[in-house]
């Protein structure tokens, strides 16, 4: 079998990235979570409609591309045609965690206290 999957269709990938083989400076791994800002517009491309629906809640740029069947690569370039326009927005899980942990100081406090204990 091809490394390509039955719906991966050089001619379709093609057509779905205009051309496009990367998206300028992407912006996305993985793991980024990415949040529809907007509702799909009359006459947008399939696609982005799709990735619109589908990220209604925070949804990964892997859940994407597994539930659109097209490869990571082009996903990426939808995304980047879709944050560029402000129709989503996308964050890394790990700057959000990193938001929500407590001083290095106070753990520091916390550790020695348990330590005396």
């Amino acid at each position: 079998m091809s490394p390509l999957g039955p719906d991966d269709d050089p001619d379709r990938l093609y057509t779905v990235t205009g051309g496009r083989s990367r998206a300028a400076g992407s912006r996305f791994d993985l793991v980024t979570l990415i949040v529809a800002e907007c509702e799909p517009a009359p006459g947008m491309q399939s696609e982005h409609v799709r990735i619109l629906e589908l990220a209604r809640r925070p949804t990964a740029v892997v859940e994407l591309s597994a539930a659109l069947r097209l490869p990571v690569s082009v996903v990426r370039i939808l995304l980047t045609d879709l944050l560029d326009t402000g129709r989503i927005t996308a964050r890394h899980p790990r700057t959000a965690a990193r938001a929500e942990l407590p001083e290095p100081d106070l753990l520091k406090e916390v550790l020695d206290a348990l330590q005396r204990l």
